[in-house]
């Protein structure tokens, strides 16, 4: 709300007054979904947020839904590409304020949400069992890593200066949201950890974990208490934005 004063003619004389006028635009949410998923997962959530006054966008990215054929061959700079034309398609919408854009981003997708802040100015930032990668494999086909290789890495303690995604966590200046999920075969918790202790510079820091699930939530109890956390989240960031 801001505050813009007016004079006011009225018959050979004038008064003052003052308009209180709302903030120009609402908060916009950019979803990016995981490996192998699409937009689907996000839809349900993304109706729900949007009735707490928020823009959202979901899509697909390269590799997946309707491009599925070029899974094999998209890298993680092709996907980084399209998470970064997608923020620019949602920050352009009329409605958006440019300055109160949140990313919710799983696995694969929370890997890139991360990247991506370093690229465009992000608020409000939520990973749900964010995945790790080597940096020496951001040019290479996701699709073809060696499994074993990545789940060493994934156990191993990585600092932000030894890993891109991390590196842009420590100069994250705004708010976040970690959760993860309790027994995760694909994100082991020192991943978590690690992303965790690479917030040295956010705003606020806010860890949850989903007792009993698995990493794709594939329970709909567990799927139900994730959209909770992540609702009940937004919804205070973007009333304590207001």
């Amino acid at each position: 709300m801001h505050c813009e004063s007016i004079c006011i003619h009225v018959d050979e004389d004038h008064v003052e007054g003052t308009f209180a006028v709302p903030r120009t635009g609402v908060p916009g949410v950019l979803f990016l979904h995981g490996w192998t998923g699409s937009q689907q997962s996000d839809l349900k959530r993304a109706r729900k947020i949007a009735t707490l006054g928020c823009v959202c966008l979901t899509f697909d990215l390269r590799g997946h839904a309707a491009t599925e054929t070029m899974r094999r061959k998209v890298t993680p700079r092709q996907n980084l590409h399209d998470a970064i034309a997608a923020y620019d398609a949602l920050s352009s919408h009329p409605m958006v304020d440019r300055s109160a854009i949140a990313i919710v981003g799983s696995s694969y997708g929370a890997y890139l949400a991360t990247i991506l802040t370093t690229f465009r100015p992000v608020r409000w930032l939520s990973l749900r069992v964010p995945a790790l990668y080597r940096d020496e494999h951001w040019a290479v086909a996701k699709g073809q890593l060696d499994r074993l290789d990545l789940t060493h890495y994934r156990n191993m303690e990585v600092t932000p200066e030894e890993n891109r995604a991390l590196a842009a966590c420590s100069r994250f200046q705004g708010d976040v949201l970690t959760v993860e999920s309790e027994f995760d075969h694909l994100v082991p918790h020192m991943t978590i950890a690690n992303y965790l202790a690479a917030f040295r510079q956010a705003r606020s820091l806010t860890y949850r974990v989903v007792a009993g699930a698995d990493h794709a939530l594939s329970e709909k109890e567990w799927r139900d208490a994730y959209s909770a956390l992540l609702i009940g989240w937004i919804r205070e960031m973007v009333l304590g934005a207001r």
